[in-house]
């Protein structure tokens, strides 16, 4: 799954000068389906309130799976979404992406959610080729 870089953008980065909203607008219109998934799950942690959120839903197909792996398997656009969002992302398995505050109280829970013993309690047989 690749971004749908423009011309103007990809200007930008031969000129060495990317704006990081043009990016990140970039990954909002090439990767639709991470994009609605992270932005609600930011949402869902504005009104909850609460250590985190997370979606344990799988994604409906292998083009919406393929999006979430990009989004979150790069580091500049995982990197860029924690910025514009103003949350740090977690990710286990092929779907289940979690939010979490930026402040010091979400740590520990987010050292939790991100351990290897999280990550052993997650897998299933239904999620082997996910």
């Amino acid at each position: 799954m690749s971004l749908d870089v423009s011309p103007a953008l990809l200007e930008q980065a031969e000129r060495g000068e990317v704006d990081e909203a043009a990016f990140v607008d970039c990954v909002r219109t090439s990767l639709p389906y991470a994009w609605e998934m992270i932005s609600s799950l930011v949402a869902q942690l504005k009104v909850d309130g609460g250590p985190f959120a997370d979606n344990q839903t799988p994604p409906p197909d292998e083009q919406a799976r393929g999006q979430l792996l990009r989004a979150l398997a790069s580091d500049a656009i995982r990197g860029a979404l924690q910025r514009h969002f103003g949350v740090r992302l977690a990710f286990q398995n092929c779907h289940r992406v979690a939010v979490f505050p930026l402040d010091a109280s979400a740590d520990e829970r987010l050292a939790r959610f991100t351990s290897v013993r999280a990550q052993l309690l997650n897998q299933s047989p239904e999620l082997r080729d996910c």
